[in-house]
C-alpha cells in the first residue's frame, strides 16, 4: 500500500520509516515530485494537519496523509502549540526557537509540557485523525544532540534524559509521533486486513 506523506521534513520521514518497517510504502513530496510549502494558516493542529493531507490528496488522487505537531507548555499558555516552528520567527530555526523558550522560563520552576501530534489521513475521500501525546517536562539547559527541533530540551515522563540524548528506537517507546503513527498503522492495517 502506498501513502503520499505530505511533509518535506526529513526528520519526520525517517521516524515513521523506522516505525513501519516494510509494510507500507511511504512516498514523500520529493519522491512524488511536489515541490510546495503548504500554509498552515489555522489556529489547531487538526485543521493545520488536515490542510496539508487534503491539498496533497487532491494534487495527486493518491491516499495521502499529514501531520502537524506542536509543544505546549504550561508555564505559557499552551505556546508554543501550533506556532512551535516558527515561534522565534518565520526562519524556523531550531536553535532560536529554543533559546526563546529557555528565556521566557528563566527561573520557571514550573516546567511540564507536552508534545502533540494530529495525523490526518485521506483514504479514499474520507478524512481520518490520530493523535499522539508525549507528557514531560522542560530541561533547564540544552542536553544531546540527536533528534531536531525541540529535541534537546525536552524531557519525557518516565524517561531520564531528553529526547536528543536518545537514539530513535528509545525514543519511539516516549514519543508522540510514534503513538499516533501507531493508530495510523493498527487502522491502515485492519482496513488491509494485514497482520
Amino acid at each position: 500500500m502506498e501513502l503520499v506523506f505530505a511533509t518535506n521534513n526529513d526528520n519526520k520521514v525517517k521516524e515513521i520509516r523506522s516505525m513501519l518497517g516494510n509494510q507500507f510504502s511511504i512516498v514523500t513530496l520529493q519522491e512524488a515530485g511536489i515541490d510546495i510549502d503548504i500554509p498552515e494558516p489555522h489556529p489547531t493542529l487538526e485543521e493545520n494537519a488536515r490542510e496539508k493531507s487534503l491539498t496533497i490528496y487532491n494534487m495527486t488522487g493518491k491516499d495521502s496523509f499529514s501531520e502537524d505537531t506542536g509543544l505546549e507548555i504550561d508555564a505559557l499558555n499552551g505556546e508554543p502549540g501550533v506556532l512551535s516552528a516558527r515561534y522565534a520567527g518565520e526562519a524556523k530555526s531550531a536553535d532560536d526557537n529554543i533559546a526563546k523558550v529557555l528565556r521566557l522560563l528563566e527561573g520557571n520552576a514550573h516546567r511540564s509540557a507536552r508534545f502533540r501530534t494530529v495525523i490526518s489521513l485521506f483514504l479514499d475521500g474520507q478524512e481520518h485523525q490520530f493523535e499522539g501525546v508525549a507528557e514531560g517536562e522542560i530541561l533547564t539547559q540544552r542536553s544531546g544532540g540527536k533528534g531536531f527541533g525541540y529535541d534537546p530540551i525536552f524531557q519525557p515522563a518516565g524517561g531520564d534524559r531528553s529526547f536528543a540524548e536518545m537514539e530513535m528506537r528509545e525514543k519511539n517507546q516516549f514519543s508522540h509521533r510514534a503513538k499516533a503513527f501507531k493508530k495510523l498503522i493498527a487502522f491502515l492495517q485492519e482496513r488491509h486486513g494485514q497482520s
